[in-house]
């Protein structure tokens, strides 16, 4: 829901998203809120009562919008409605697996100086930021949020180890990627990536991966250590009541 439907349809019939929505794994619609103004030129936005700098949007379009993006709801389908706002909590990759978990998102686009306090009272779940700074609408931060979402979607990438294995996952950064040429300026692609030794490749990527995670996000590292610590207490549980059974036996 947005008064500005174009720059959000260019960008989400681009890329992957796009040709998932051309083939059916996604479905995106764009509503124009202006549609939905009951005033004769299509007005949506209003002056802030008890003053203040720059105009709101007013509730009853976007209520009404709302009320048609809904109308069609079938029985027991979980729609969830998202305000992108800068005061809400940031996005993260945790927050977009939960999303995805929804059968219908429907997202609401801010602009000027925000929205009426009252169409967030009544339906909006949940607002979301991008991050700590401030846009002139919430259209890009809507593709954001359906870029980050619809990739999780089955079928959407052509295999699933392309979201598993990325940043974020797990809690840590990806690891560093090369391809051919072998050497480029001097500089040449490690070697234990050319040794087809899967178990070392393995090793080096997660080693690299750990480095990364700890030298630029060490909140994210602080998580993953902790998890880490966390699945090698169970394992040393589950193995040392496997020996004490077979002790016993």
């Amino acid at each position: 829901m947005t008064l500005f439907p174009d720059m959000v349809r260019t960008v989400l019939s681009e890329s992957i998203i796009g040709r998932a929505v051309a083939a059916g794994y996604l479905e995106i619609n764009v509503y124009n809120i202006r549609d939905y103004s009951d005033d004769k030129r299509h007005r949506v936005d209003d002056t802030p009562c008890g003053g203040g700098k720059g105009m709101l949007m007013a509730a009853p379009p976007i209520y009404n919008c709302f009320s048609a993006v809904t109308s069609d709801r079938c029985e027991g389908e979980d729609i969830h409605v998202v305000y992108m706002s800068p005061r809400g909590q940031v996005l993260n990759d945790e927050t977009a697996h939960r999303l995805a978990s929804h059968d219908r998102l429907v997202i609401l686009c801010g602009h000027y100086e925000g929205v009426d306090q009252r169409i967030i009272d009544e339906i909006v779940d949940e607002e979301i930021s991008v991050g700590d700074y401030v846009l002139t609408g919430g259209e890009i931060p809507a593709c954001i949020l359906c870029d980050c979402v619809g990739r999780l979607c089955d079928g959407v990438l052509s295999d699933a180890v392309c979201h598993e294995a990325e940043s974020f996952e797990d809690d840590l950064l990806e690891y560093p990627q090369y391809t051919r040429p072998v050497e480029f300026m001097g500089r040449k692609v490690p070697e234990v990536l050319l040794s087809g030794h899967h178990a070392n490749i393995d090793a080096w990527r997660l080693e690299q991966s750990e480095k990364l995670t700890a030298e630029r996000r060490p909140d994210l590292y602080a998580k993953y250590a902790r998890r880490k610590a966390e699945r090698e207490a169970a394992e040393a549980a589950r193995k040392k009541r496997r020996k004490a059974k077979k002790d016993g036996g």
